[in-house]
């Protein structure tokens, strides 16, 4: 009998939520969806959070740009997922200093670099790894304003629950790197052969050179500006080592 009771209870107040929301949706439209638009916002909001703290110690298993690569492909991507620890320090250091030379100095945001983009008329990019890893791994590819604004909206988010050094672990893993292939592990076997804790100075700054444009750039077969790209990475990657600036990643 209490148990009906209790089923009784529950089934009204179900039916009486469910009737003061059609009340709602009839006399106040716009209220209705409106609460309706937040809780949504909330939903994923709170999902979003979830992924940040899962994936600070699990590894995502893919991103949504691997995906699409893989389905225009019509084959599956190459990825060997790899501990920073089992990558060559250089390599590290070799992306760093191509990608985000004050990776260890910023929050998230490198303020200097986004001004120089503004006064460039953005034909320079001013996102940093953060920046990268969080539109690679929670969102999608493009420059449209909603995505920006979740991209501004999460970084924070995973620079207050990953170490640095996570971050720029998972970056140097879902990085593309040639035609469907993401990651150094990956990359490193495909271009020279070699694990990725064997890669040389050289190699590690070529993976990093064609960071920006890996569909159109060669780390096995560099062209003339790869190359000279590749030399000012070495170059940075011990400017950074002796500065300081490695010192977030590196043990």
């Amino acid at each position: 009998m209490a148990k009906t009771a209790s089923k009784k209870k529950t089934k009204g107040r179900t039916q009486g939520r469910l009737g003061k929301a059609l009340t709602q949706l009839r006399t106040r439209p716009l209220a209705f969806l409106r609460g309706l638009l937040i809780r949504a916002v909330l939903g994923i909001v709170g999902v979003i959070l979830l992924l940040v703290l899962l994936f600070a110690f699990v590894n995502p298993p893919t991103t949504q740009t691997m995906w699409s690569e893989g389905r225009r492909l019509g084959k599956p991507v190459k990825q060997d997922w790899v501990s920073i620890d089992d990558i060559a320090p250089v390599m590290a250091r070799s992306a760093v200093a191509a990608e985000d030379a004050n990776f260890c100095l910023h929050w998230g945001f490198d303020v200097a670099a986004i001004r120089a983009a503004i006064s460039e008329g953005n034909k320079r990019g001013g996102s940093t790894i953060s920046q990268q890893v969080v539109k690679n791994v929670f969102l999608w590819q493009g420059r449209s304003w909603p995505r920006k604004a979740l991209e501004a909206g999460i970084t924070p988010a995973v620079e207050a629950v990953w170490s640095k050094k996570r971050i720029l672990e998972v970056y140097l893993n879902i990085a593309e790197l040639d035609e469907g292939v993401f990651g150094v592990g990956a990359a490193s076997n495909h271009y020279f052969g070699v694990p990725p804790a064997k890669l040389s100075a050289t190699q590690a700054a070529r993976l990093a050179a064609v960071l920006p444009s890996p569909k159109t750039r060669s780390a096995g077969k560099p062209s003339a500006r790869v190359r000279k790209r590749a030399a000012q990475i070495v170059d940075g990657a011990a400017t950074i080592r002796a500065d300081g600036r490695a010192a977030c990643f590196e043990d």
